[in-house]
């Protein structure tokens, strides 16, 4: 049972589903997981303190200390103490506080305090769900790096019927578990002592004060390759544009840069003392002539705007790559997928190329999913089927391994 001894601290907010936080509990246990309890004290309006310690076989705490004898719940000793942190059911309120740092009772305090994976499982009625407040916390959540556990559809308390339901108990537990198995597939150590350079996400190349050029990349999978990296003990530096989300691993160094000049300067400053490199990053191939001191006005003539070439920083670091360097490209296509890929691999002396192409469904920018090809240096290539860019990582690195 993957959920074997582990810690789980699993918060009760107060929603209609808390009902459902009795049976999670007792899933949990039964395959052998520690399971403690934080209540809000809403929540104990919903469900039983007595029920919800009686599954568990833990004392429930609900605030940061017991006023009748005064021990304090620390919230610091539990979030060190979790391997897990799940909060099912989770209200808008709840994730409204957590999305905003409003740390007024323990359950919350105790996120902020978590360094473990957290998990939420939101309950709402349809309206409160799809509110853009909502969505946008959620949101917020997960660029935070909190697992979000789907809401289901169905009949609601209120008597509609939409997405709302907070997900089945035995669904989370399944949520869970594949996390863990997942993170174990990844077995640590193969890169001890190695460094690995790894870019990601878009660069913006500025037009005036107000205004720039971009791309629709999100870095997700730049971000899944150096975290895959670093659990396998790579001290990875992680070249970043702007990007919404975070690296959550000690053996990453976040280097924020804008545009592709920055890039470009950062990976020819970090990529001489690493063992290898991946280039995941979506960088600008034009940047404009000028840029100009103050909004350019807008006017009923057309504008024209005269761009520049980069420079190509994988070519580059192929011409200075010294012997024993390791060095992988992406290629993005549209059309001509492999042969231009194949190109790519022999033009910039890269050690392997991972190609995706926009013409497949869920592939290429934005989206969670990504399917990808990788050949080698030989012309041998895999393909792979659709999946989370978690294992497309995984893929990338087991190939970067077999090397």
């Amino acid at each position: 049972m993957v959920l074997k001894n582990k810690k789980i601290i699993l918060g009760v907010t107060a929603g209609i589903a808390a009902y459902k936080a009795a049976v999670l509990t007792r899933l949990l246990v039964k395959q052998g997981a520690e399971v403690k309890v934080i209540m809000t004290k809403k929540a104990k309006e919903f469900i039983t303190p007595l029920t919800m310690a009686t599954l568990s076989k833990n004392p429930i705490v609900v605030d940061f200390y017991n006023p009748e004898n005064g021990d304090w719940n620390s919230h610091v000793d539990m979030g060190l103490w979790a391997d897990a942190f799940i909060i099912a059911p989770a209200t808008a309120n709840t994730m409204g506080k957590m999305a905003n740092a409003i740390a007024d009772n323990l359950l919350v305090t105790t996120y902020l305090s978590a360094r473990c994976p957290v998990f939420v499982a939101p309950t709402m009625d349809l309206d409160m769900y799809l509110h853009p407040a909502n969505q946008r916390n959620m949101k917020t959540l997960e660029a935070d790096g909190v697992h979000m556990i789907e809401a289901e559809t169905g009949e609601l308390a209120s008597g509609l019927s939409g997405k709302g339901r907070m997900a089945e108990p035995e669904n989370i537990v399944e949520d869970i578990s594949s996390y863990f198995q997942e993170k174990a597939k990844v077995s640590k150590g193969e890169f001890d002592g190695r460094k690995f350079l790894v870019n990601a996400g878009p660069t913006y190349e500025k037009i005036d004060p107000v205004r720039y050029i971009g791309n629709f990349s999100s870095g997700k999978m730049g971000y899944n390759i150096a975290e895959v990296l670093a659990e396998k003990g790579a001290k990875v530096t992680l070249i970043s544009g702007p990007v919404s989300i975070k690296a959550n691993h000690p053996q990453i160094d976040v280097v924020k840069v804008t545009s592709a000049l920055e890039m470009n300067e950062a990976c020819k400053e970090y990529f001489p003392e690493c063992d290898g490199a991946v280039l995941s990053a979506a960088v600008a191939d034009y940047t404009p002539v000028v840029f100009a001191d103050q909004k350019i006005k807008s006017s009923d003539k057309e504008m024209m705007v005269a761009l520049k070439a980069t420079q190509d920083i994988a070519q580059y670091l192929g011409s200075i790559k010294r012997e024993g360097q390791l060095l992988v490209g992406f290629a993005l296509e549209t059309e001509n997928a492999e042969e231009n890929a194949l190109k790519k691999l022999k033009e910039k002396n890269l050690d392997l190329i991972v190609l995706n192409s926009l013409q497949n469904e869920g592939a290429g920018f934005g989206g969670d999913t990504n399917k990808v090809t990788i050949i080698d240096g030989e012309n041998n290539k895999e393909e792979f089927t659709l999946k989370s860019k978690r294992e497309v990582a995984i893929d990338i690195v087991d190939k970067i391994l077999s090397l």
